[in-house]
């Protein structure tokens, strides 16, 4: 059975990508907000909620740029879709994971970081965002939708 996350990267007109940082198994990690998509929902619809829940941030969703899928033994078929979205609201405060309590959330920071920040941090999830990820934000990048809802 395959399970499904999102990953959401939100520029902003400065060029610099929001940022989440977690603590994992004792270290800190940067990524990009994101998260699993629940059931009944489509991985849009998960992205938005996701941005919403850790970063008090609406927004709406752009367009596909990956489609990242593992199988593995240890841990089973998964997969993460990175959406490129706009900000159209809220305002950015770190916000909680509803799937921990109080006394063991995962969430530590949230900013935009420019690239340059971004290279410079030990841990950043994953590699895409340290190289390919500039490239991907180039409007030349895509010239068609590669996300479809059946």
């Amino acid at each position: 059975m395959w399970i499904g996350g999102v990953r959401v990267i939100i520029p902003d007109e400065e060029g610099r990508v929001l940022m989440v940082k977690q603590v994992h198994e004792g270290r800190d990690l940067w990524l990009v907000p994101g998260g699993g998509i629940e059931a009944g929902e489509n991985s849009k619809e998960a992205a938005v909620r996701e941005v919403r829940e850790e970063t008090g941030l609406e927004v709406k969703i752009k367009r596909l740029i990956w489609h990242v899928e593992e199988v593995s033994e240890e841990r089973g078929q998964r997969f993460v879709n990175f959406f490129l979205a706009e900000l159209v609201g809220g305002t950015l405060g770190l916000g909680k994971d509803p799937e921990f309590d109080e006394d063991h959330q995962v969430l530590r920071e949230v900013k935009f970081l420019s690239k340059k920040e971004i290279m410079s941090l030990e841990r950043v999830y994953p590699d895409l965002l340290k190289n390919e990820l500039w490239e991907a934000l180039e409007p030349k990048y895509y010239n068609h939708a590669v996300y479809r809802i059946r």
